[in-house]
């Protein structure tokens, strides 16, 4: 801040301080024919990584991919107050769970580090210098205080709350003697001449009058931090962003960043904004619903590309919206142009049918069937423990089969551990006494499916069962079929509701169903 400082006494003379607007050149959006694509999420670390950001970065990443870029993560933590602990690790932690991986960040670190702005603040300094020189920007002296007034009488007045500008003007006499006073002044930004008009690649032409509504931005706070303003577009320059795809609540602002761009003689990226993904009702995705956060899916056990699918289905960008795409055909199939200025309507209560289905095109495919299994035995023995009596249930043989068998009924992996399914991992202590409300020919049903299950050919398919035991319930005269069922629902899982008879059969194997029945006979 000194050298700043200095500089600033000697901007004070400098002859474009009296106010006159600096020469303007047309701003171009365009890039460079055969230019390398490269793109930014840039959140700011007061909070771990919710949806509404996994979007935004999922944008910038199907984009970029396909115009074989590169995706940079950039934390924006100029406002130290409100860091929260562990928030920018756990950015990076959940790109990395979700599949979508920056390639320049800072733990992977790149060619333009360091990747928090904290760490940046020579460029910013820099920049604000020869802002500060030309007489684009200013110092401004007043005090929190005073601001705070301005804001509570605006909003007595009913008007908006805008920066009167008072420093703008203070002669050079005037400056040096706040200067040698001492307070550290902060840096604001002059708003002067014509915002100038941009093609955005979702809402098309804009300009906004910002000169006209708003006071001078502070683009240097006093403790030598930057605000937004003046960091994005330094760090965008800096790194050499092609494109910006952010949040359409940052369109107004971009008429700003262009004056800012203009009056250091940059070339802008293309900028792109996204609508928001809000509710189902309508209402704004907030950091106060503990369930928006990536750590919640994640410990919930749904898949990454079940959050990558809905949270593309449920907007735009692509010529249809289906289930069940992959992260690959997300690249593949977005178009930019194809992304509209309609809110995306989030309905997180599809959610489990989305990663039902992507939860099966992970068992269709051998190797990924392999990993379920390792997971699912780390499950069962997380939830079960020493409620095993038999640790076979625990060999991948028997894993598999049981991930075969309840495919398509079930939307996580974690459902197989449930209490629903727990026949399946411990023996339930069911009595003879339990059955008896249930028939009276207890025995005849038991000791006809132990039949059923004697001989040397004991490999049997759900539909052989199937077949078999309508053929138990037509000899049993005056019982219904609905009551064999029942029967031996009980006596195999102790509950009364649960899958089809047979694949509980077929899930158990012959050998444990045998023993099961012969159980309860002696109970």
């Amino acid at each position: 801040m000194a050298v700043l400082l200095k500089r600033l006494l000697r901007s004070a003379r400098h002859p474009a301080a009296s106010g006159r607007p600096m020469g303007r050149r047309e701003a171009s959006l365009g890039t460079d024919p055969g230019a390398v694509v490269r793109v930014r999420f840039a959140p700011s670390p007061t909070g771990f990584l919710h949806l509404g950001g996994l979007r935004t970065a999922l944008y910038n990443y199907i984009f970029v991919k396909k115009h074989q870029g590169s995706f940079i993560l950039r934390l924006e933590d100029t406002d130290q107050t409100r860091l929260v602990p562990g928030a920018a690790e756990n950015i990076e932690d959940m790109l990395e769970w979700a599949g979508i991986p920056p390639d320049e960040s800072p733990r992977r670190g790149g060619p333009v580090g360091p990747y928090q702005q904290s760490q940046r603040l020579e460029l910013y300094a820099r920049a604000t210098e020869a802002l500060l020189e030309s007489g684009a920007a200013y110092p401004c002296f007043c005090s929190p205080q005073r601001l705070e007034l301005l804001k509570k009488e605006a909003l007595r007045n009913h008007q908006t709350p805008r920066y009167d500008n008072r420093c703008r003007n203070l002669s050079q006499g005037q400056v040096a003697q706040k200067l040698a006073q001492g307070p550290k002044p902060a840096i604001r930004f002059r708003l002067e001449g014509e915002a100038p008009a941009f093609q955005d690649l979702v809402y098309g032409w804009n300009r906004h009058e910002v000169a006209h509504v708003e006071g001078d931005p502070v683009i240097l706070k006093s403790d030598g931090f930057p605000t937004y303003h003046l960091a994005c577009v330094v760090d965008d320059h800096h790194m050499g962003i092609s494109h910006v795809l952010r949040g359409s609540e940052w369109l107004v602002s971009t008429s700003k960043h262009l004056l800012l761009y203009q009056a250091l003689g940059w070339q802008p990226p293309r900028f792109a904004h996204l609508p928001l993904l809000l509710n189902r009702d309508g209402s704004k995705l907030s950091k106060r619903q503990g369930d928006i956060f990536l750590e919640h899916f994640a410990a919930a056990d749904f898949l990454p590309d079940a959050l990558l699918d809905i949270i593309t289905n449920c907007g735009s960008g692509f010529a249809e919206n289906q289930m069940g795409r992959t992260l690959p055909e997300l690249i593949t199939q977005f178009d930019l142009t194809r992304v509209t200025c309609h809110s995306a309507l989030l309905d997180l209560e599809k959610l489990p049918e989305f990663n039902r289905l992507h939860l099966c095109r992970l068992v269709s495919n051998e190797t990924q069937r392999r990993q379920l299994v390792g997971k699912l035995q780390a499950l069962v023995e997380e939830t079960f423990g020493n409620q095993i009596q038999d640790r076979e249930v625990l060999a991948p043989a028997y894993v598999e089969r049981i991930i075969l068998l309840r495919q398509g009924h079930i939307c996580r992996l974690q459902d197989l551990v449930s209490p629903a399914h727990s026949y399946l991992w411990t023996r339930p202590a069911v009595g003879r006494a339990q059955l008896g409300p249930l028939s009276e020919k207890v025995d005849v049903i038991a000791k006809r499916v132990l039949g059923l299950l004697e001989g040397p050919d004991t490999s049997f398919t759900q539909d052989m069962l199937n077949s078999k035991l309508k053929k138990v319930s037509e000899g049993l005269e005056g019982t219904k079929h609905s009551t064999v069922m029942r029967v031996l629902r009980v006596a195999l899982s102790g509950q009364l509701q649960g899958p089809p008879v047979a694949e509980m059969m077929v899930s158990l194997g012959v050998r444990e169903v045998r023993e099961r029945i012969q159980k309860v006979l002696s109970s």
